[in-house]
């Protein structure tokens, strides 16, 4: 295994980017390894999700929730589907509770680009839907 790609992986062969709980906590700057935190950002995360469902983005058959670092990204959305700024989106989301810019401005500009997000995720859904 090249050495960038070891990087990547957990000790489970998951690769972080698949990992739902892995990704977020990489983007807050938590190491896999760290787990105390993990309910918080379970919770949090869960909590996006919820938000994005009631856009109608992502999983709509279900409730979908995750439990550990073993829920992946294709299990919520369909590579298809045009959506990786999910991804952002959650992590902005779970940023803003778990651990908020200390900053007037640069939270301002968290809930801006989360109102942004939203209505671009929820435009793609819904062009998706259509087929178009």
């Amino acid at each position: 295994m090249e050495e960038n790609e070891a990087k990547n992986t957990t000790s489970e062969n998951i690769k972080i980017e698949d990992s739902i709980l892995l990704t977020i906590k990489k983007l807050l700057g938590i190491g896999e390894e760290y787990t105390n935190f993990d309910t918080d950002i379970i919770v949090h995360i869960n909590t996006a999700i919820m938000v994005l469902q009631q856009l109608g983005v992502g999983l709509q058959d279900k409730v979908f929730t995750i439990s550990s670092k073993d829920d992946k990204w294709s299990d919520f959305i369909n590579n298809k589907d045009d959506l990786e700024g999910i991804k952002t989106y959650i992590y902005l989301k779970v940023r803003m509770v778990f651990d908020p810019p200390q900053h007037g401005p640069t939270q301002e500009a968290f809930k801006e680009s989360i109102k942004e997000y939203e209505w671009r995720l929820n435009h793609q859904a819904e062009m998706n839907e259509k087929g178009v």
